[in-house]
């Protein structure tokens, strides 16, 4: 018996240790709400700042950048119109190469935007991601290889290029300088 009054004495001091400790935070944390005290650390700093510094790039200069680089690795590229595009501040440049070269093609047109163009190496996106950034752009594809690209003897490439601070554009019917087919 003498031995469970031990233990049974161990889990009471346990208890009264986790007790105390649970009411200390609850009296800091209730202290800090009610003073004040905490709100440095909760305060709003505002926005955070653009990665990039200088003056934005327009998206004329990137594209054809991309487009030269990857065209002397034998890759032509396409722009997308702007009105089939939702976001602004975004480019999409689509191609197609020979399936057996797409992956030594993309990797060696990344890095001639690198060397001949001023481009950087970009963020890591995932497995069988390259990307590049240039200014307040960045411009990345996912390899075909990765893409799971089947048997067929071209592979479609898609390059994304979106600026810091794209957004969503306004549809032509939430125009308010325009109004609406309806109330005409």
């Amino acid at each position: 018996m003498k031995d469970t009054e031990g233990a049974d004495e161990t889990v009471r001091l346990r208890r009264k240790r986790t007790g105390l400790m649970g009411l200390a935070v609850m009296t800091v944390l209730t202290m800090t709400a009610t003073t004040g005290c905490g709100a440095l650390l909760l305060e709003d700093k505002g926005p955070l700042p653009p990665r990039h510094s200088g003056p934005p790039l327009p998206a004329d200069t990137v594209v054809s950048d991309l487009t030269a680089a990857l065209e002397a690795e034998g890759i032509t590229l396409e722009r997308t119109p702007q009105d089939l595009i939702p976001t602004e501040c975004h480019e999409r440049l689509t191609g197609e190469h020979e399936s057996a070269t797409a992956d030594t093609a993309l990797k060696a047109g990344f890095t001639r935007a690198r060397s001949d163009h001023g481009w950087q190496a970009g963020h890591a996106v995932g497995e069988g991601w390259i990307s590049v950034r240039k200014g307040n752009w960045t411009a990345a594809t996912l390899l075909p290889s990765a893409a799971g690209a089947d048997a067929s003897p071209t592979s479609m490439i898609v390059i994304t290029v979106m600026c810091d601070g794209g957004r969503s554009k306004s549809s032509p019917g939430t125009d308010p300088s325009r109004p609406s087919p309806a109330a005409s």
